[in-house]
């Protein structure tokens, strides 16, 4: 048995490709692994790709893995937990030396945001396997700020119920602080926030737009159901608009506000400010 293996679940989406190429500038391709739906999509030199489903728990193969790093799924409720217990049993039975998991600052069995009950009964089903287990504790992703600027550009109005500040966190740096967890810096159980320095809330994101584009944009907070109503209206299935006012409900309740310094040592360098998010998706 190799040890040192490190198997990525994942590997083909916007966090799980970037840890892996981080990995791959840390130590040799033969220490990488993959575990992803379709093989067909990897191309990695010196790495070996393994099919693997967490739909599928028989096609989940960690043999010979060290550390097996689990990317968290896009589903949620009973169908999200189950695919994730998968995953860690399959880790768990393979004799792997770790199993990391890829959570939230918010994880939290009473939060009002759905994905972070999830969470944290994922955090629980690893601490009753007996194996040792890291929860990487990530910021809330950057990326999903352009989702909510919607036609902010082009009506002047972030439209949006009421916030609270976020301590928005790029995938570049944490999937650099994952490749460092990886190689060497150990936490058990869950990491502190592995987030960016600041939280900031719509109301300053709208600033940032406005000094970036020279354009105001004004934040205006709008009425939960009657946003939530508008969603549906424009065809967003109910239980969706639910879903994402439940991030709005959760962040004003300081759920997302946590910060910290952990990323920034890991990665030994400044988080990537939402300022520079900003300046590229608006050109």
């Amino acid at each position: 048995m190799n040890n040192d293996l490190i198997i990525v679940t994942g590997a083909t989406g916007a966090l799980g490709s970037q840890v892996v190429q981080h990995l791959l500038r840390r130590v040799p391709a033969e220490r990488i692994a993959v575990s992803v739906r379709d093989p067909q999509k990897v191309a990695l030199d010196g790495v070996e790709v393994r099919k693997g489903d967490f739909t599928a728990p028989e096609t989940l193969d960690f043999t010979g893995a060290g550390q097996v790093l689990i990317v968290s799924s896009n589903t949620l409720g009973a169908a999200a937990l189950t695919q994730h217990r998968a995953a860690v049993d399959a880790a768990h039975a393979a004799g792997a030396g770790r199993i990391l998991y890829t959570s939230h600052q918010g994880a939290a069995v009473d939060s009002r945001f759905a994905p972070m009950p999830d969470h944290a009964a994922t955090e629980a089903h690893l601490a009753s396997t007996g194996t040792p287990w890291t929860s990487l504790r990530n910021g809330f992703y950057t990326s999903t700020i352009g989702r909510l600027l919607g036609g902010a550009l082009e009506t002047g109005e972030l439209v949006a119920p009421a916030d609270g500040p976020v301590s928005w966190t790029a995938h570049a740096d944490l999937a650099e602080a994952t490749a460092a967890i990886l190689t060497g810096a150990v936490f058990e159980g869950p990491t502190p926030p592995l987030t960016a320095p600041v939280a900031l809330d719509l109301e300053a994101v709208a600033a940032l737009v406005t000094d970036l584009t020279g354009r105001t944009v004004r934040r205006v907070v709008a009425d939960d159901e009657e946003w939530t109503a508008g969603l549906v209206a424009h065809g967003v299935p109910p239980e969706q608009a639910r879903l994402l006012l439940g991030m709005f409900e959760a962040s004003r309740r300081g759920e997302f506000a946590a910060t910290g310094p952990a990323l920034e040592e890991l990665i030994g360098r400044p988080a990537s400010p939402v300022r520079d998010y900003l300046a590229t998706i608006l050109g």
